[in-house]
């Protein structure tokens, strides 16, 4: 988790602090990460040190007189580039930069560095044009040269070529090995290949070291691809939006740099285009393809007034926009973002292996002299024999497999989530999501369409039905809730003006009250009317019919003055009772939270096959999701504001709206399309990606045990040590990437 000054420090420093950021390039698997944190951590000054590996990202707070270049210089003498992040432009302009050209590191690299990390300049190139390939190609040109030597020449000869192939090849990684050596951190994967080599050429195993030192290079070589694929996914989200934009400015169009549009400037999208800002239609109507950004492929029609999203696809016709967000704030910058941020959430099991790796890492060393000193010391043994199986040991208890086991399959489930329109603010929530045994739902908004109509429109004895629509207008005028906006639609539909109303305000659960005409007035349920004397019986029994037939009834009423009824319904989303069935098909419990009345929320619940609670304030639904924790993990669904308490007091609180500032900064997570199906679809990645990380972590230790054993006993050497600890590491980030592809819909059909 990010660490701030204010843990464990006096409040009145934490303004003292100031976070930095940094893009880091290089890093391919997590020992790259530890060696960065850890250097970085010894600083003075500088506290909360994130290192993001799948974002390349560097985070850390500096105090007062602590200047960056120093976490800079730290950083470089590691073997990676770094470059300062511009927060603003984090989330969009770096990225594409990244996507594209990396060839502006403001240092020069040290020795050796360009033989041991990616420059940015290798981004985007073949793996034999990049820095790491040509030492795999250098690698094996020495060893084919020995091998040459070897059999056209005296023996002697050969070995001196293997002995050459070995230091030159070793060279570059004994020199990272050094500086990590110079930071504190002895354990690395450098220093154990450095060790074993030079340990190999002391025991006469020339061509073997040899080798070795080509198979950790053809190692590198293949982390590197594997995780730049992780990370092809959220490039691929930035290179969506448009790099320009079609400006209009005193009449006239101007192409300008899409990164430079400012809220409240009016572009032009022709057909075809995609958008370049996030913005509100204020011409034309078109068919808009949301899929870059929610994922969802069929195209809506959307005219003026209606938002739309940076990156959709303008399908029909030319649209005018006035932008509403900034470039570095539109809503696939704050996808990128928070998906880059959720690897600082890491699941407990990935906390859990980062503790277990800290002492693995000494506990292997010190087994491997054991390995060597024991059987020469008291038992008579050939040196030579128990140094080479001390040293294969050595190699093969590198963690690097079981340490990006987890890491990888969270990036990996991050992105393939954002691209259908599912966003997880971490490993740990994805941990939690897939322990999930409940789930609860919000009913307006959520379960249902969020845009009731009327369908009773029932005056009161002597009451005109213009007046009754007239005095309800009044009430629930400036007011957004979907019942509100029902009637007001009402009045549209009958012609009706509503009555100057004032001081209007909400009674949560209940209603609305204002200021109609002089006069008090209320809109409200027929239990809280029937305690302000709004409601006759009669009318009461009318508005129980009402609500049996699945309608929400409002009374509307003045002092001692009934005025009459208007009832509204409320369908269910489509895809709502094929949800519910998916949720049952994985074990999982779904109930309704509702401040609706009882038959009403009885109704909907019925036909969706699911429980329900109802007649809910919102502290209610708060004590709802507390008692359902005491069974199990909950999941909330709710609209982000309404329910804002309750999703924070679930295990996993989702928001559920088409890319609003709620349902990206609210919760735990969010579904961007407006669909019901898409939470069983979540929970069933969640599920898979556990299902992933187990495996990865089983491909990990299996693997690590069969070599320890093998090795101790002499039946695998230095080679088959390396490789096997290079093959674990790759074909635990392969099947990690395999969550890329998995489509958690598949099986909704099922």
């Amino acid at each position: 988790m990010r660490e701030t000054i204010s843990e464990g420090q006096p409040g009145d420093l934490a303004p003292q602090m100031q976070r930095h950021e940094w893009h880091v390039t290089g890093m391919d698997c997590a020992s790259c990460t530890v060696k960065v944190t850890r250097a970085v951590q010894r600083l003075p000054g500088v506290t909360g040190v994130n290192v993001a590996l799948m974002a390349e990202r560097l985070s850390a707070d500096l105090a007062p007189g602590s200047a960056p270049e120093a976490v800079e210089a730290v950083v470089r003498q590691l073997g990676y580039q770094i470059t300062p992040r511009a927060k603003a432009a984090e989330a969009l302009g770096d990225h594409k930069d990244h996507a594209h050209n990396h060839g502006g590191s403001h240092a020069p690299h040290g020795a050796g560095h360009s033989h041991s990390h990616d420059d940015p300049a290798d981004r985007g190139k073949s793996w034999y044009q990049t820095a790491k390939g040509r030492l795999v190609i250098v690698t094996f040109l020495l060893l084919a040269t020995a091998w040459g030597i070897e059999l056209f020449t005296p023996f002697e000869h050969g070995a001196w070529a293997f002995i050459a192939a070995c230091v030159i090849g070793v060279a570059p990684v004994a020199r990272r090995a050094w500086a990590a050596l110079r930071m504190g951190q002895p354990f690395t994967i450098e220093s154990l290949m450095t060790i074993a080599a030079i340990g190999a050429l002391f025991i006469g195993a020339a061509e073997e070291a040899a080798l070795v030192v080509f198979l950790f290079a053809v190692g590198e070589v293949l982390e590197g691809v594997a995780a730049n694929k992780a990370r092809d996914g959220i490039r691929a989200l930035a290179a969506l939006v448009p790099k320009t934009a079609l400006l209009e400015e005193n009449g006239q169009t101007v192409e300008i740099p899409a990164e430079t549009l400012q809220i409240g400037q009016i572009v032009l999208v022709r057909p075809g285009d995609r958008l370049p800002a996030d913005g509100e239609i204020v011409e034309g109507t078109s068919g808009i393809d949301e899929s870059p950004v929610t994922g969802e492929s069929v195209p809506v029609t959307k005219g003026p007034g209606d938002p739309v999203f940076a990156g959709s696809i303008n399908a029909e016709a030319a649209l005018r926009l006035r932008v509403t967000k900034t470039a570095a704030d539109n809503t696939i910058s704050r996808i990128i973002r928070l998906v880059e941020e959720a690897e600082e959430a890491r699941a407990p099991t990935e906390r859990f292996i980062d503790r277990f790796s800290r002492w693995y890492m000494p506990a292997i060393t010190g087994l491997a002299a054991l390995v060597i000193l024991i059987p020469p010391l008291f038992f008579g043994q050939d040196w030579g024999t128990w140094t080479y199986r001390g040293l294969a040991l050595l190699l093969i208890g590198c963690p690097c497999a079981l340490v990006i086991s987890v890491p990888a399959s969270i990036a990996s489930a991050l992105s393939a989530g954002a691209k259908r329109g599912l966003l997880m603010k971490g490993g740990a929530v994805i941990e939690a999501a897939a322990r999930i045994q409940q789930v609860a739902f919000d009913k307006t908004g959520t379960l249902t369409l969020g845009r009731p109509v009327v369908i009773d429109i029932i005056p009161a004895e002597g009451i005109d039905r213009t007046e009754l629509l007239a005095v309800a207008g009044g009430v629930e005028t400036g007011s957004s809730h979907p019942l509100a906006q029902a009637i007001l639609r009402a009045l549209l539909t009958e012609g009706v003006t509503a009555h100057p109303a004032r001081d209007a305000r909400a009674l949560p659960g209940k209603g609305a009250e204002a200021v109609v005409s002089g006069g008090t007035a209320w809109v409200t349920s027929p239990s809280h009317a029937a305690t302000k004397g709004g409601i006759r019986p009669e009318m009461k029994t009318l508005a129980a019919r009402l609500e049996g037939e699945g309608k929400t009834v409002v009374a509307v009423f003045r002092k001692d003055q009934p005025l009459g009824l208007l009832a509204m319904r409320d369908q269910p989303r489509a895809d709502a009772a094929a949800a519910m069935a998916q949720l049952q098909r994985l074990g999982v419990t779904a109930t309704m939270l509702t401040g609706d009345n009882p038959r009403t929320a009885d109704a909907i619940a019925s036909s969706l096959g699911m429980e329900f609670r109802a007649q809910m304030l919102p502290e209610d639904k708060l004590e709802a999701i507390r008692a359902m924790q005491a069974k199990g993990g909950v999941m909330m669904i709710g609209d982000g504001i309404n329910d804002a308490p309750a999703l924070k007091q679930a295990g996993v609180g989702v928001a559920m709206g088409s890319g609003t500032d709620v349902a990206l900064e609210t919760a735990d997570a969010a579904i961007l399309r407006d669909r019901v199906a898409d939470v069983p679809t979540l929970i069933r990645l969640a599920r898979a990606t556990m299902g992933n990380i187990r495996q990865n972590v089983t491909l990990a230790l299996g693997l690590k045990a069969v070599f320890l054993v093998t090795s101790v006993f002499g039946i695998t050497g230095l080679w088959i040590a390396i490789l096997a600890d290079t093959g674990a590491t790759v074909l635990v980030t392969l099947n990690a990437l395999r969550l890329l592809r998995y489509n958690p819909e598949e099986q909704t059909q099922s």
